[in-house]
């Protein structure tokens, strides 16, 4: 596996702590890095995976999977609200799927 092939997340340090940014990858536990601006911290996340590896391989001989994502996912909804989407995806002239996406990445946005 590489640095490359895991997806990783990008937290700001509070000043308090020392500011900065850490590295995360949630695949990996325990795994950290941090640098005093994203691109450092992403670099030395780059340099610490190497370790973290051989650590890993060493004491439990293998590594944690890679999650994917098909970007399918099946869900059921009550027919009313199927038929609130419908329309409004007609509405807006878009498809139901690209109504739906649009939805629910802006409720991400928000949190």
């Amino acid at each position: 596996m590489k640095f490359e092939d895991y997806p990783i997340n990008v937290s700001p340090i509070p000043a308090d702590e020392g500011g900065g940014y850490m590295v995360s990858i949630p695949d990996l536990p325990g795994y950290i890095a941090d640098g005093n601006t994203i691109d450092k911290a992403i670099a030395e996340a780059r340099d610490a995976f190497d370790a973290w590896v051989m650590v890993e391989q060493e004491d439990k001989g293998e590594l944690p999977v890679v999650k994917t994502y098909s970007g399918q996912f099946v869900q059921r909804i009550p027919k009313s609200l199927h038929r609130q989407l419908a329309k409004r995806a007609e509405t807006e002239g878009v498809d139901l799927n690209q109504l739906v996406t649009t939805i629910l990445s802006q409720s991400l946005v928000r949190h």
